[in-house]
């Protein structure tokens, strides 16, 4: 078995973020494709500007920089069996842990320890394989456990248990996730699907640090039926949304339906560049459970579609950290605490400029 590290310890080439930035987001768990999606064939992704491919070795999940270490292919041109994938210049053939398993050209020769692939640590989870480009070493040690933020009643039963498509955003990871994490749009932005255009004002809250971000519980009576269902709460109730943000850039949101229903969503925003996001959303729910996977969807899909007209036209693309760059109001608490923690964790020019 060979060595396996880490695809770089710098900004891959052409990199689009600040190198300063680039190394401490390195250092964090994004998903990078639906586990469904990654079968026999080897799959390219994309994250922090580091070409990456995904492919299965039996049990195995394995990630990697996506090139060759022979002469330079991505390893994604290749055809795989399941087990191995086999490059498509010279047919090397590559299996668990990066390790090359075959080099046909020369069938009996001893394979080179230096001939494996540049790995990173892989993780399935909420139906989404994790990773991490710069993991520290006690995350990745045998038995450690990454730190690969929680999904609320993804595990709990009775709970019917979804991951949507995922969607891509030709905007900045931190954008899309501090809309997620807005109150204050749902009037103006989805009232084709939930939200009432009557219904705008929004509630105190207050956001309370945790140890991966911070939580804010909001409620209110914007309600969360489908817009045309015919569903309605019972008079005066409340609705209570629990938002727990994991920096950089992952969140979670639990809905309080009436008869103790219980909708959780990931929002997880995968940084493909600086001006480009994957974002991936596992659905957890206690009601309706025999609603087709379709159905939730699409749904789901047209309330990112709402989000993403929104997020792909703010300007600057950026995320300002500085608090002078932007004027907020009151229902910009999360908004501020989500800013706030992200210069906790040192980013700075390319969040600034």
């Amino acid at each position: 078995m060979p060595d396996t590290h880490t695809t770089t310890a710098a900004p891959p080439q052409g990199c689009s973020f600040d190198p300063g930035d680039w190394a401490i987001l390195a250092r964090h768990w994004y998903p990078v494709a639906l586990s469904r999606d990654i079968r026999d064939q080897p799959v390219a992704v994309r994250l922090l500007d580091e070409q990456l491919v995904v492919y299965r070795a039996g049990d195995q999940v394995v990630v990697a920089r996506d090139l060759c270490p022979h002469r330079g292919v991505p390893l994604s041109m290749g055809v795989g069996d399941g087990q191995t994938v086999a490059c498509a210049y010279h047919g090397l053939r590559f299996g668990a842990d990066g390790a090359c398993v075959a080099i046909p050209a020369h069938p009996q020769a001893k394979i080179p320890a230096r001939m494996a692939l540049a790995t990173c640590p892989a993780e399935e989870r909420y139906g989404l394989i994790w990773t991490c480009l710069r993991p520290d070493p006690d995350q990745i040690s045998p038995g450690a456990s990454p730190s690969i933020p929680h999904m609320p009643h993804w595990n709990d039963p009775g709970f019917q248990r979804v991951t949507c498509p995922g969607f891509d955003l030709a905007a900045f990871a931190g954008r899309q996730l501090e809309g997620f994490l807005d109150v204050a749009h749902f009037a103006f932005v989805h009232t084709d699907t939930f939200a009432d255009p009557d219904n705008t004002e929004v509630p105190e809250y207050t956001p309370t640090p945790t140890a991966h971000g911070f939580t804010a519980d909001y409620w209110s009576t914007v309600a969360n039926f489908p817009c045309g269902s015919g569903l309605t709460a019972p008079p005066g109730f409340r609705w209570l949304r629990r938002f727990d943000t994991h920096l950089p850039f992952t969140a979670t949101l639990v809905v309080h339906f009436p008869d103790h229903g219980r909708l959780s969503i990931m929002n997880a925003a995968s940084p493909v560049s600086a001006r480009r996001t994957r974002m991936f959303a596992p659905i957890a729910k206690n009601f309706a459970t025999d609603q087709p996977d379709q159905d939730i969807y699409d749904f789901n899909l047209r309330i990112f579609a709402e989000d993403r007209t929104i997020v792909e036209a703010q300007r600057p693309e950026n995320l300002p950290l500085d608090p002078r760059l932007e004027v907020n109001i009151p229902a910009d608490r999360s908004s501020v605490a989500y800013r706030r923690g992200l210069r906790a964790m040192g980013l700075s020019h390319f969040f600034t400029a």
